[in-house]
């Protein structure tokens, strides 16, 4: 971040509409985004984001844009085709301000990715990659937005595993809102140890809701691949 958290804030109460660069979402500390004065837009373009772009602007602005577009980029048949470290390298070779670049994910063939600023506007523009001619789609602010079926890899089935995965989180971060009673199983309070099963829904404050689909098989190394209905 360019610029201290406190010091963005108070240029957002001071009647500016302020925005960062793409940050780690576990590092905000979302205490300090409170007040009847203020107001802030946390996007990254995916529901479980891991790198979102923070917004800030005074209470009296009734509502501004998060500045993140998904853009969906698709490489020609023509050639082998690229895994998900193949795509970043030749992402890299563009030269773009990662800074600007947010989650990139595989999807059908092809990838999505989250950008703002000059970033988005060069990705808008592309038509080659690597050599290869490429399509490019522009997705939206928000992709998958509402409900989206996931399939993740867990070790067990603890409420704090599966909820950290489930919503795109770190495991500390999530117990943190577990042990403030944000967290809450079927219904009933969640503690970390208890277990969650096929039927279950498993709903966090400020995160949404997972409803657990099944089981979908147990691997090699004893972990579990799961379906998980997430809710924002």
């Amino acid at each position: 971040m360019s610029a201290p958290l406190s010091t963005l804030i108070a240029q957002a109460r001071g009647g500016r509409v302020v925005r960062t660069p793409f940050l780690n979402a576990d590092d905000i500390d979302r205490r300090l985004l409170t007040g009847d004065d203020l107001k802030h837009k946390l996007a990254g373009g995916f529901p479980d984001a891991r790198r979102v772009v923070l917004t800030l602007y005074p209470a009296h602005i009734p509502e501004v844009d998060s500045g993140v577009t998904v853009y969906r980029v698709t490489p020609d048949e023509g050639g082998p085709p690229w895994d998900l470290q193949d795509f970043s390298v030749q992402l890299r070779r563009l030269g773009l301000n990662e800074d600007q670049l947010g989650d990139l994910r595989e999807e059908r063939g092809g990838f999505l990715l989250a950008a703002t600023g000059k970033a988005a506007q060069a990705l808008s523009a592309l038509s080659e990659l690597g050599g290869r001619p490429v399509e490019v789609e522009e997705v939206g602010e928000s992709a998958g937005k509402g409900s989206k079926l996931r399939e993740v890899v867990v070790p067990s089935m603890r409420v704090d595993v599966v909820g950290a995965k489930g919503f795109g989180v770190s495991r500390a971060y999530f117990q943190q809102g577990i042990d403030g009673g944000k967290v809450r199983l079927n219904g009933a309070p969640a503690r970390a140890s208890s277990e969650i099963r096929e039927g279950d829904s498993l709903s966090a404050d400020g995160l949404g809701r997972i409803d657990f689909k099944r089981v979908v098989n147990e691997t090699r190394r004893g972990n579990y691949k799961v379906e998980l209905d997430v809710h924002k």
